[in-house]
């Protein structure tokens, strides 16, 4: 095994570099979105560059966690280059120790860095994410897609079966309707009536529809002062709607993907993510070996620029395939869990191939 002293010394070089590289990006991001943000605010008379630089603090941590892979696959070729054009890996190798031993400490900080970013960076970022978003619509409004396009859809399921509502607007993250049309089913999906209400809004296990009417199949119009639509649908389910999946802490991923299950909603976003934020340590750990296959060779002769790009090339592929996975995941084309650990997995392997026949024949 590789000995303690080395292999303290080579995790610390590991970390640095990482850590290095994932800050240089994080100054950019804010930098490039501090500057945009001051673009969109050039109107705004109540708007402080004080208050836009907070406002970018806490949207860069979300954005950079999407780019934590590449930081860790610069880092690693960084470190790798370095060793090897100060003759250190030389020395250990003439000393007996092989490839696989002194990988062993940098992939161990790349899990502890993976296992840290899942379980305290993103629950950080996602709360920082929902703050910005809210202060961001309380400065700009809403974006002009959602100004296009108010209407909110809903299919629902309560004990008596499921329900499609509509709203023409909504408001209070979906708790209050404007306008709504609904469509109730009974448990065999066979549709029973129709209600029109100009207003509706959420009560404990109940949509409460003001002034509406009842329209059934065979039967005249009907109307109601009040009529209750039960549901299991809760005010935050709802207002998950308005959340993307980024902005949902690791922690809480599971209950709410369990909970709109069971309200008849689509989770496969949540659980999506969930399994990618799970396979993320693995996946730092392929970065690392795909940048070890282009970074060990011996550089006398030059040829470092060819391995640099090589090392990024390889990376970008396996984001492109990472993306690609995802996407046909969050359509429900494969399997979540698949769509999540697939990239890793396979990158892994390839990474481990590629060195077996480098270093060992």
């Amino acid at each position: 095994m590789i000995g303690r002293t080395l292999g303290i010394y080579l995790a610390a070089r590991f970390m640095r570099a990482i850590l290095a590289v994932f800050g240089t990006i994080f100054v950019l991001v804010f930098l490039i979105d501090f500057v945009e943000l001051l673009r969109r605010a050039g109107d705004i008379s109540n708007v402080t560059s004080l208050g836009l630089a907070f406002l970018t603090l806490l949207r860069v941590p979300a954005i950079t966690e999407q780019i934590l892979p590449f930081a860790t696959l610069g880092g690693a070729m960084f470190a790798f280059i370095s060793l090897t054009r100060r003759l250190e890996l030389v020395v250990a190798r003439a000393a007996g120790i092989s490839v696989w031993q002194f990988l062993m400490p940098p992939l161990a900080i790349v899990v502890a860095i993976g296992v840290f970013s899942v379980a305290v960076y993103n629950p950080l970022s996602a709360v920082m994410k929902q703050r910005a978003d809210d202060i961001e619509i309380s400065i700009f409004g809403r974006t002009a897609p959602a100004q296009g396009d108010t209407s909110l859809w809903l299919r629902q399921r309560s004990q008596n079966g499921q329900s499609v509502l509509r709203a023409e607007q909504s408001s209070e993250r979906g708790s209050r309707l404007v306008n709504v049309s609904a469509f109730v089913f009974d448990l065999d999906n066979r549709f029973q009536e129709r209600i029109e209400a100009p207003r509706a809004h959420l009560e404990p296990g109940t949509w409460v529809l003001e002034h509406a009417r009842v329209i059934r199949p065979g039967e005249e119009p009907s109307d109601l002062e009040t009529y209750r639509l039960p549901t299991f649908l809760s005010a935050d389910q709802i207002g998950q709607r308005f959340i993307t999946p980024e902005a949902v802490p690791f922690w809480n991923l599971p209950e709410l993907a369990a909970r709109t299950s069971a309200a008849g909603l689509d989770a496969t976003p949540y659980r999506l993510k969930y399994q990618v934020l799970l396979a993320r340590p693995l996946l730092l750990v392929a970065m690392v070996l795909i940048a070890a296959c282009f970074s060990l060779r011996f550089f006398r002769f030059g040829g470092v620029a060819q391995t640099v790009s090589g090392g990024v090339a390889a990376g970008f592929v396996l984001y492109v395939v990472t993306k690609l996975v995802s996407d046909l995941g969050g359509a429900g084309m494969i399997s979540t869990p698949v769509a999540a650990w697939a990239p890793a997995v396979i990158g892994g392997m390839l990474g481990c191939l590629v060195l077996l026949y480098q270093e060992d024949g």
